[in-house]
């Protein structure tokens, strides 16, 4: 199938927004930090690596299986499917969402992530407290939110994400869209070529089944620093509400949030046009 006209001025878009969005120059203060980062991951045992990596790795895949086994995620896809028939009745399966128009995927997966947005906005607020429970759950609330509107989007581009291949790519998307800035170009590639060089198989994945590395765990160390501000925050009370942790964990959460969703629309738009529209 050939691209349209409004096909290649999406493309257009989304090789600019690369060019912008991956280049990467470093404030003095985002050195400093990528420098302390660094030094803090250089401290671990060098055969501590493998061991982390499997660990990220089962963790992502325990949630992956919690999400599709919910009734949550049951209900968004038969949500997607009913909106796309607004737009084609000849849409029962998830990968005849290729069937539409790029526009109309882009109106329905912008308000799905505006949706996942505000679930993290306030999901950020309610750790702001400083709860021992509620910061505590922060991180792999967190995780949880960011991988489920990755694979909510991979849903509303057509890929389903219930297939092996599908779950593997959205859980690498996720973990390109949550490494340091100065990695993901690499990892955005890095996914794009295994598109191109891999066969599909309807059971079996047949890339490389491994996830996460150690440059990962600098999302865990931000949690920490980010936990410890909303702990010293959480003293300064306005009319006995901790309004600036909580506005410090909403914004934190939000800014994630946003990015994650923003590589992931980029993502499954161009393996969109690549796939059916032949760009």
């Amino acid at each position: 199938m050939n691209g349209t006209v409004r096909d290649e001025q999406v493309w257009r878009d989304i090789e600019s927004w690369e060019n912008d969005f991956f280049t990467y120059e470093p404030t003095d203060f985002g050195r400093t930090y990528d420098k302390w980062v660094s030094s803090q991951l250089e401290r671990l045992p060098s055969e501590w690596g493998d061991k982390v990596s499997e660990w990220i790795d089962t963790s992502l895949f325990h949630i992956h299986a919690a999400i599709q086994n919910s009734q949550f995620q049951l209900d968004t896809r038969q949500r997607i499917l009913s909106e796309a028939r607004t737009f084609r009745e000849d849409i029962y399966e998830i990968e005849d969402l290729q069937k539409c128009t790029i526009d109309q995927l882009i109106y329905m997966a912008e308000q799905e992530i505006a949706r996942n947005r505000l679930a993290s906005l306030a999901q950020g607020g309610l750790a702001g407290t400083g709860g021992v429970l509620l910061l505590g759950s922060d991180f792999p609330a967190a995780v949880t939110l960011g991988v489920r509107s990755v694979q909510s989007i991979a849903l509303h581009y057509g890929f389903d994400i219930q297939k092996p291949a599908e779950m593997m790519r959205s859980l690498k998307v996720f973990h390109m869209a949550t490494l340091p800035k100065k990695y993901q170009a690499h990892k955005w590639d890095e996914l794009f070529h295994e598109l191109q060089t891999t066969e599909e198989h309807p059971i079996f994945y047949a890339g490389n089944d491994e996830v996460a590395d150690i440059t990962w765990l600098s999302q865990p160390l931000k949690q920490g620093i980010k936990a410890l501000a909303i702990v010293m925050l959480r003293k300064k009370l306005v009319q006995g509400i901790p309004l600036f942790g909580m506005a410090l964990g909403a914004a934190a959460n939000y800014q994630q949030a946003r990015k994650i969703t923003e590589i992931a629309h980029r993502f499954y738009q161009k393996r969109f046009l690549l796939e059916n529209r032949r760009l």
